[in-house]
Parts: C-alpha cells; sequence; structure tokens
C-alpha cells in the first residue's frame, strides 16, 4: 500500500486536488505575527476566528485574489498549555482546494491514508474541511509525514476556474 504511486497515475482517483488554500501560521502572540505578515508584509486581515474547541485565536488575512486567493492564517492558542498546541510547529499546517471533499475522503480512506478525528466538517472560512493525520500508524499507513494537511471542499467558482 506505501509508496503505491501506480494508484496516482491510473484515472481511478475520484478526485483532484486544484491548488493551495491556505497556509497557517503559529504562535504564542498574534502580535508578532501581525507584525510581520500585515505591518511589514501588507497582507490585510478580512476575519477572525476564535474556536475554543480547536484552541485557536486565528487572524485570516490573504493574498491574490478570486479563486487564485491563498488564505494565510495567524493563528494564536486561546490556552498555550493546551491541545491542540497551535503555536507547534510554527507552519501549523497547509491547506489544499479539492473538488470532491466527500469521495476524497472515502477514496483516501480506503487507500490506507490516515485521517485526525473530527471528520468533515466547516472551517473557519465557511467552507467543508477535514485534516490529514501528520504521522501513520499500523492501519493507516499513509500520513503527512510529520505535516498537517487541511483538504478544503472549494466552491463552484474556485473549480472552474483552476480546472481550466
Amino acid at each position: 500500500m506505501v509508496g503505491a504511486s501506480n494508484a496516482n497515475n491510473n484515472g481511478t482517483r475520484p478526485f483532484k486536488v486544484l491548488g493551495l488554500q491556505q497556509i497557517a501560521i503559529g504562535g504564542l502572540s498574534k502580535d508578532r505575527l501581525r507584525a510581520l505578515w500585515v505591518d511589514m508584509l501588507g497582507l490585510e486581515v478580512s476575519s477572525n476566528f476564535i474556536s475554543e474547541r480547536e484552541n485557536v485565536d486565528e487572524d485570516i488575512a490573504a493574498i491574490g485574489h478570486g479563486a487564485f486567493k491563498v488564505e494565510v492564517d495567524l493563528m494564536q492558542p486561546l490556552d498555550a498549555n493546551k491541545k491542540p498546541f497551535v503555536a507547534e510547529p510554527p507552519l501549523n499546517h497547509i491547506g489544499l482546494w479539492i473538488d470532491d471533499l466527500p469521495r476524497a475522503v472515502e477514496w483516501l480512506t480506503a487507500q490506507g491514508v490516515r485521517f485526525a478525528p473530527g471528520g468533515i466538517r466547516k472551517g473557519a472560512a465557511g467552507y467543508d474541511i477535514t485534516f490529514l493525520h501528520p504521522k501513520a500508524n499500523e492501519q493507516f499507513p499513509i500520513a503527512g509525514e510529520g505535516v498537517l494537511i487541511e483538504l478544503v471542499q472549494a466552491p463552484a467558482e474556485v473549480i472552474v476556474a483552476l480546472t481550466r
């Protein structure tokens, strides 16, 4: 199962990764993150998301526009001593646009890909999301190899723009 690259090239994958949807950067203080990303690099914060369940206070900024917009989520923990530790590692996760999230989850699970607990749910930006676990285990031998990967259901306009 691990390294079965033929499954990637034989046309059986029932979904497409369309592009990068977000990068999420964690730190103990959003003020320090904003000093770089907003004050120095010029990104604009469009919204804020707070979740006690996910232990996060997150400012959502972006690079680009429309279907080519990539979110840059600046995250700090609500409680630095509580899991999940959104400030560790500092590059917390990347998000990928997916054209058919439910089919992707079903197929990837059948291929032995490990998902983080929580299933498909609404994310901070309002899209359906789920996460690939950063670490494999015996039952699911394929994972993010240390990287948390968010799969994000692309809205229709992103699917159209990125599949041209």
